[in-house]
């Protein structure tokens, strides 16, 4: 697991539990969305089946044509052209889906004065369930038609982690974390040739478990606090009852990852 991403699904632990932020019933303009059952409209379905018989098609033409690749580069070009071909081919096919899909729970959001939308999968209690709504607005005649009116100020707020990602520190201990957990990993394979029995053995996997939590309780926790510490303190100084993960929101929201930037940076 990438430090990163050992250190946000901690911070979204937090979000639901370091203030009183679980989604309550008296909250009224927060909704959310289960984006698995839009999987289940007419016109996601037919894209999917036709994006199917796509990659189906490629893989068969360009198992063929590495057949008769002559080096690893040709088979290396030839990989990156079918990844190529097949994204340009998906997002062909679900880029107006997904389009329809935003204008519909804007649309939908808009007509219940919520400030934000989330997925399902972070809701614990309360808020508005709109995904019938949304699935709805979908399978009528003609397209969604986009609200007039923008969201208004939401109290949860959201974090961009890709942009936390980029900070000198982060990816410096990303660095070291994958170079130790690389060492660490040819060392026990070592351990292993000379291991005679299953207790030998699992004496081995538990020290290189050992080592590998304790490097990262060194490099990612003084990261995990002061990122924590970060994002609790924007959320208090601008009022915010939750705040979230950039890819656990789906519309609306207040955008609070310059400032929690701006403080992980001094």
């Amino acid at each position: 697991m990438k430090i990163v991403r050992y250190i946000f699904a901690i911070l979204a632990l937090f979000a639901l539990t370091g203030f009183p932020q679980v989604l309550a019933a008296e909250t009224t303009d927060i909704g959310y969305l289960d984006q698995t059952a839009l999987a289940g409209v007419p016109a996601f379905q037919q894209a999917n089946r036709q994006f199917t018989a796509y990659r189906a098609q490629l893989q068969k033409e360009f198992e063929g044509r590495a057949r008769r690749a002559r080096s690893a580069q040709d088979q290396q070009k030839l990989a990156a052209d079918f990844q190529s071909r097949l994204g340009n081919r998906q997002r062909e096919l679900f880029g107006p889906l997904f389009a329809a899909a935003q204008t519909a729970i804007a649309s939908i959001a808009s007509s219940r004065s919520l400030s934000v939308v989330v997925d399902k999968r972070i809701v614990i209690v309360g808020g508005q369930d709109i995904t019938r709504n949304v699935i709805d607005l979908l399978n009528s005649p003609g397209s969604p038609v986009p609200p007039v009116n923008t969201p208004p100020p939401s109290s949860v707020g959201w974090v961009d982690q890709t942009q936390i990602d980029q900070l000198d520190q982060f990816k410096s201990a990303q660095k070291d974390f994958a170079k130790f957990a690389d060492d660490q990993r040819k060392a026990a394979q070592d351990k292993l040739k000379g291991a005679r029995t299953d207790g030998d053995r699992q004496k081995v996997y538990a020290e290189y478990q050992k080592s590998i939590d304790a490097e990262r309780d060194k490099l990612v926790t003084p990261l995990v606090d002061k990122t924590r510490a970060a994002i609790a303190g924007v959320a208090r100084k601008r009022g915010l009852i939750l705040v979230i993960d950039r890819t656990n929101l789906i519309f609306g929201g207040t955008d609070v990852t310059s400032d929690v930037v701006a403080i992980l940076k001094k």
